[in-house]
């Protein structure tokens, strides 16, 4: 059948409004096309007509030339460029599509929420007045099932510029049972992304603070600004939260917190800070942030607002180039466990560090200096127990790389560096200690590959590294290096401590093996085996870093995974009797609708880390999604040790294409002076649509589910 294009601006001019300042024609498009005697354009099977961003489908259209009036009969499509679609069964309009009448008529918003209405007024190109409206963001099934909810109204207007939705005489329905009435209510339509009003209330129920409800308003101070407050109510607590936003041109900031008076501590103000911010400065620098306060030390645990039993605020200004970095750091600790004092803790630090790398042409290799400089404060003036610290450390290495025919790799490493530290508030070491640290090493790997059927790749390389270390280790305390952990990371570092307060000396040999398997349809396995050897006794290693005595625990680490969704990885440290000082394992597993973690530490007792038991924790967690829209939750902390458990949750979620409830409870068994065992249960319900994008997928039912 032939198709006909008519541009109607050549039989009738455009009138021109406010609203309408497209000045491109309209055009119609149609299987056949009449004009009678009386001017009346008559276009029928599969119509279409244009006018800018609105398009229209339909049946038949007629337009009259003397009127400029457009009568479409159905099934119409009506769609406006912003993100709305109008289904209807006849409507009238003029030619520029802006105004006019639908009957019968269906409104869809930017695919997630729909409006039926007996009728729908268009004016001007921006309002919609809907009447006698049905709004849900649930699907609608042809069966005539009943939504899961819905707002039916008398009237509303959706100002399609504003991205307002206004109902009047409202009532919220859960499947035809009416809950409760508005005679007036404003919402945002689902293509507004920021407005103010309210956000979705939660409940929250803990044996501490009884039951309460959280009811957060939005406000939009600007494109670039907003405030959320959030008072929480509940018979134990009369709560304040806050949390301001704003972004500039080259960075943002955040600042939340709370303000609270309950009957935990009567009286008295409680709350917390937490500062956040970073910001894109001149010649690539960064300048980030991070302050919290609290008022006490069980606020967090009570409230829930932030896991943390040490608080560290910084100020960090830094910059990364390929061969360069420079980084400069105030901090400021809080500690909230028991039987820490902050006094008594080094909680002013001020850290900073620089590094620049040069390639040297005329030898090769690369040339590496770097200078670190660290000085951490007591608040307490007493001798010994309020010491403080000071030092600089800086080095300058040469490294080179040098591969040879054989397939054997050999890494060259001399370098020569200088500690200087002042100690002062304690008498028993002397203030000032300087030194010089000449090192060298020389290390050994011979890589070997083996292809075989399938694409699967072996990989083994052995490796050996002999490292030397010269001078006597200045008699300072050790502030820093007091945790200290062997790995498959630092097996050929010449000094395993985690800060430069420490440094291994004399000689050091190690000796590893790393095997890798590839299977592109099975199996990957990477496993690594290492022990250390040393001259020299070192005795600030503790015994349960495996680095203790002149031979180093044997170390053995692995992972395997595959395809499926499961993965394993362990690390074990164990001696030449096989005793183990520390092994860690942790396991994922995912596949379908299940997915599953756990994690294994155990820990021998060592009185120098602090640790005059054995640490065994098992820590479980999962999740199962089932009937399409339904996942249950758990997860557990078990002290294996002490035989009981430390933590447990559960959690029932419910999403689909129109709703999302969240269900969780969970139980603190943990005591101490200054917090008890407490239950904590959460209810939140979300209309999608409405309600925040929680950035997950979309959940969409099916008809007859």
């Amino acid at each position: 059948m032939r198709r006909f294009i008519l541009v109607l601006c050549l039989l009738l001019p455009l009138p021109a409004t406010a609203q309408n300042l497209d000045e491109r024609p309209a055009v119609l498009v149609a299987d056949d096309l009449l004009i009678t005697r009386d001017r009346v354009l008559i276009a029928r099977g599969n119509v279409e007509a244009f006018q800018g961003d609105t398009r229209i489908r339909a049946k038949s259209i007629s337009y009259d030339e003397q009127t400029g009036a457009l009568t479409i009969e159905g099934p119409i499509v009506l769609t406006d460029g912003a993100g709305s679609v109008i289904l209807a069964d006849a409507a009238e309009l003029d030619s520029s599509l802006q105004n006019g009448l639908l009957t019968g008529a269906r409104m869809v918003m930017n695919q997630q929420v729909q409006l039926a209405a007996v009728q729908i007024d268009r004016v001007d190109g921006r309002y919609s007045q809907l009447y006698k409206t049905a709004v849900t963001s649930c699907k609608i099934c042809e069966d005539g099932e009943v939504p899961l909810w819905q707002i039916r109204a008398r009237r509303v207007i959706h100002d399609e510029v504003g991205q307002q939705l206004y109902f009047d005489d409202a009532t919220f329905h859960i499947k035809n049972v009416p809950v409760f009435h508005l005679p007036r209510l404003r919402m945002p339509d689902p293509t507004l992304d920021r407005a103010t009003g309210f956000l979705t209330p939660s409940i929250r129920t803990t044996s501490q603070l009884g039951t309460g409800l959280k009811l957060p308003y939005f406000i939009k101070l600007g494109d670039s600004r907003d405030l959320t407050l959030a008072p929480y109510l509940s018979t134990a607590t009369r709560t304040l939260e806050f949390r301001y936003r704003q972004a500039f041109v080259g960075g943002n900031i955040s600042f939340e917190g709370a303000y609270t008076r309950d009957d935990e501590i009567p009286d008295t103000n409680r709350g917390y800070l937490d500062w956040q911010g970073a910001f894109d400065l001149r010649r690539d620098y960064k300048l980030s942030f991070n302050i919290k306060i609290v008022s006490d030390e069980a606020y967090f645990t009570e409230y829930g607002y932030l896991d943390e039993d040490r608080l560290r605020s910084d100020i960090t200004v830094s910059r990364a180039r390929r061969d360069s970095y420079v980084r400069a750091s105030l901090y400021n600790f809080e500690t909230l466990r028991d039987g820490e004092i902050n006094s008594t803790l080094p909680t002013l630090v001020i850290d900073g560090e620089f590094e620049r790398r040069f390639f040297p042409k005329s030898v090769g290799g690369e040339v590496r200096f770097s200078l670190e400089a660290h000085s951490h404060q007591r608040s307490s003036t007493v001798d010994v127990i309020g010491r403080d610290v000071a030092r600089i450390n800086g080095k300058l290495e040469y490294l080179r790389r040098f591969t040879h025919k054989s397939g054997l790799v050999t890494d060259a490493r001399a370098g020569l560096g200088f500690n200087a530290f002042d100690i002062t508030q304690d008498t028993t070491y002397s203030q000032n200690h300087t030194d010089l640290v000449p090192s060298a090493s020389v290390g050994l790997s011979y890589p070997m590959v083996r292809r075989g059927a399938g694409g699967v790749t072996q990989m083994l390389t052995p490796l050996a590294q002999v490292g030397w270390t010269g001078g006597e280790r200045l008699d300072i305390p050790n502030e820093e290096s007091t945790r200290v952990e062997f790995d498959q990371g630092n097996l050929l570092s010449l000094s395993r401590f985690p800060s430069s307060d420490r440094q291994e000396r004399g000689t050091v040999t190690a000796v590893g093996m790393n095997w890798s398997r590839f299977d592109p349809q099975g199996w990957d396995t990477h496993i690594a085996v290492g022990q250390v050897f040393r001259s020299v006794l070192d005795s600030d290693f503790t015994n349960s870093s495996g680095l203790s005595g002149t031979k180093s625990n044997i170390l053995l680490a692995g992972q395997i995974r595959n395809h499926a969704g499961l993965s394993l990885t362990a690390r074990t440290l164990f001696d030449n009797n096989f005793e183990v000082s520390k092994t860690e394992l942790r396991g994922d597993l995912g596949f379908r609708n299940v997915t599953l973690g756990g994690t294994y530490v155990w820990l021998e007792a060592d009185a120098a880390e602090d640790r005059t038991e054995p640490v065994s924790e098992i820590s479980l967690d999962g999740s199962y999604d089932f009937r399409n829209h339904w996942t249950a939750s758990a997860d557990v902390r078990y002290d294996v040790d002490n035989d009981r458990a430390a933590t447990a949750g559960l959690g029932l979620t419910y999403n689909n294409e129109c709703v999302s409830v969240d269900l969780s409870v969970r139980r603190r068994y943990t005591s101490s002076t200054s917090v008890e065992p407490s239950t904590d249960i959460g209810f939140n319900i979300g209309l999608r649509g409405f309600s925040a994008s929680n950035g997950k997928e979309r959940y969409v039912r099916s008809c007859g589910m």
